[in-house]
């Protein structure tokens, strides 16, 4: 319990320090209580007591993380309440009320609850149904006294993100993405130096190896992050001053997916210098390993540029890919002309740098002005 607490407590300083994820729960829980409470008190006045609980339920369902989302499962929810209460009214008028037109009224009502535009509220066609079937008997007066509470309760969800829009943080969306290309630059200079280096680390090239894959499960949430925030902007009456441009959102798209193929190479290329420091990779050329290491640490500058929250320099980016393509091609022409030491190192390094250069080039062009 004290560790609960503990942790609960946490929590509430993160939420009421600085925006953020924390914040946005807080506030989300926070209108969830309310509008299910407004939406409750006034279908306990205006309507019977046997329909009022449907009104903070629907109450919650219209209050999701974003504008956009809540206002889809909303619509889905009136469309599926609108099917199970015509499913049960009809069979109750033309069958009446018996335990195999239950049955009938819930294969139908599955049936319509598989229907793609209802979403994850299909279920709610059956559930509805069995309500005004049972409870209500199909009868008309009950239908609509239903449909009156569902209507109260999207009334006082939806409200409620209109008094109180969820925040935007394009701002902070292009941060992280900053934050992650600058990781994989720092780490992409270190294996440069340690190339370089006359007895590499071994400990530290095994631990780069574990940052590739804590970085790209990073990756991955940031671009989770970055579709949430792109469907928070839809029909949200709050504007986000970082993103005055219309296109910062889609930019740190493309430099995510850009880092997410990069760290591909650099996963391979680390293991094949892992492989090597048995002895291969003392065998490569003299020339070599300084060369190459230069080229790296350019494509790290080259990650770096391209990853800045503010504002991408694209000439610089263009020339710094450049010096690293042409640096590159000299290193391999030089080693092409050596004894075929270390070959299949050789060509590996290459080839993951190659194609790390490539990955840079292709978010240097996406990012370009049109």
């Amino acid at each position: 319990m004290r560790t609960a607490a503990a942790a609960s407590g946490r929590y509430l300083r993160r939420a009421v320090a600085e925006p953020g994820r924390e914040r946005d729960d807080l506030l989300l829980n926070a209108k969830c209580v309310v509008a299910a409470m407004v939406a409750w008190v006034l279908a306990r006045y205006l309507l019977p007591p046997t329909v009022s609980t449907f009104a903070p339920f629907t109450a919650l369902v219209a209050l999701q993380a974003t504008v956009y989302r809540s206002a889809r499962d909303c619509a889905q929810y009136l469309l599926a309440m609108a099917a199970g209460t015509t499913l049960a009214a009809t069979l109750a008028a033309t069958v009446g009320i018996h335990g195999w037109s239950f049955g009938l009224l819930t294969l139908l009502g599955l049936w319509a609850g598989r229907v793609k535009h209802l979403g994850q509220q299909g279920a709610q066609v059956t559930i509805v149904g069995f309500f005004a079937f049972s409870a209500g008997q199909g009868r008309i007066d009950y239908v609509g006294h239903l449909a009156a509470a569902v209507t109260i309760g999207a009334l006082c969800g939806l409200g409620a993100h209109l008094v109180l829009a969820p925040a935007r943080h394009t701002g902070h969306r292009r941060q992280a993405v900053a934050h992650l290309c600058t990781g994989i630059s720092r780490r992409i200079s270190d294996l440069a130096d340690t190339l370089e280096s006359s007895e590499p680390d071994g400990e530290r090239v095994r631990q780069w190896r574990r940052d590739w894959r804590s970085l790209a499960a990073d990756c991955r949430s940031i671009q989770d992050s970055i579709d949430t925030e792109a469907e928070n902007g839809r029909l949200n009456p709050r504007r986000s001053a970082a993103d005055v441009s219309g296109n910062a959102l889609a930019r740190a798209r493309e430099v995510a997916d850009m880092a997410e193929r990069s760290l591909d190479h650099m996963r391979s290329m680390t293991r094949a210098v892992d492989h090597a420091l048995d002895g291969e990779i003392g065998r490569l050329p003299a020339s070599f390993r300084p060369g190459f290491s230069a080229a790296l640490r350019t494509a790290a500058r080259a990650m770096e540029e391209l990853g800045r929250a503010d504002h991408t320099d694209t000439e610089r980016l263009d020339g710094l890919i450049d010096e690293a393509e042409a640096e590159l091609d000299r290193v391999q022409n030089e080693s092409a002309s050596t004894a075929l030491r270390a070959q299949t190192l050789r060509g590996t390094l290459l080839t993951d740098a190659g194609r790390l250069l490539a990955e840079l080039r292709s978010g240097q062009r996406a990012l370009a002005p049109a």
